[in-house]
């Protein structure tokens, strides 16, 4: 009984401090959204009954979905080449895997106007072939979002998923294909069960940091292609409208909540394992 009132004491203060600097601020913009004189549904129902909003919050998803999709397949495959690459070269694969990490977001972010605006270097290649209708306009679409996005949150999938996959013994593949399992067969019962809970939180990083996402957005995709961050930002700083950015950091709040919720919920379904 001591030992456990001794571990709640020493973890108060942790606990004090999320409260106060998370638990709070979320709960106290949520609850504005309650009392604005539309009534306590007015915002909700106001920005649900707006064709624009309504398109903003599907583009956020779509680009949310699509970009871990592909931060799943591309991480998976980089972690597992690098789980099974020799011991002497596995920290350089590493190293060069997650080394986008070490330059910030707005910088790795500003290296696509240079790669993808209409005298970039992709255009410019294009011309140089003779691609028909080259330079394309391939800024400020939704593609060249979630190419950024991509680029951006594949690092942090693979630094997930590679100490996952490193944790799968041999022995247990070398005996699928003993027993006659074909390649897909091990993958489909052996290493992909295993690696099911990496792929989950590897999924939760990078779609709550997509969804959420306003700089490279801003950058990449402009006022063409707007989402729920950048939609904030303009709702709080430009227009000074409070009460419908609080609605949308509500709103946000609630989806990431439920998507990562599903998310999780499949997964542990993909998962034998885990019944």
């Amino acid at each position: 009984m001591l030992k456990r009132f001794m571990g709640w004491v020493m973890s108060a203060p942790a606990t004090a401090l999320v409260v106060l600097c998370l638990i709070v601020p979320v709960g106290a913009t949520i609850g504005a959204t309650f009392t604005t004189d539309a009534g306590p549904l007015g915002s909700y129902l106001a920005f649900l009954g707006s064709g624009f909003r309504r398109t903003v919050l599907w583009r956020t998803l779509e680009i949310a979905l699509l970009t871990t999709v592909f931060s799943l397949l591309i991480g998976f495959l980089t972690a597992y080449v690098v789980s099974r690459a020799p011991a002497r070269w596995r920290s350089v694969l590493i190293i060069a895997a997650v080394f986008p990490l070490l330059t910030g977001v707005v910088v790795r972010s500003f290296a696509f106007l240079i790669l993808l605006g209409r005298n970039g270097m992709v255009n410019n290649a294009l011309v140089w072939l003779g691609v028909e209708g080259a330079p394309f306009p391939m800024l400020y679409t939704q593609g060249a979002v979630i190419i950024a996005m991509v680029y951006l949150f594949v690092p942090l999938m693979i630094l997930t998923l590679v100490g996952v996959l490193e944790n799968i013994p041999d022995d247990l593949i070398q005996a699928s294909s003993s027993l006659g399992a074909s390649p897909f067969q091990t993958f489909r019962q052996v290493i992909f069960p295993l690696a099911v809970p990496g792929l989950i939180v590897g999924a939760v990083l990078v779609f709550t940091g997509s969804f959420t996402a306003y700089a490279t957005p801003q950058l990449v995709g402009g006022e063409s292609v707007m989402v729920m961050g950048t939609f904030l930002h303009q709702q709080a700083m430009v227009a000074f409208d409070w009460d419908s950015a609080s609605t949308i950091a509500a709103i946000m709040v609630v989806v990431t909540l439920a998507v990562v919720l599903g998310m999780t919920r499949i997964a542990k379904r993909l998962n034998p394992m885990s019944t």
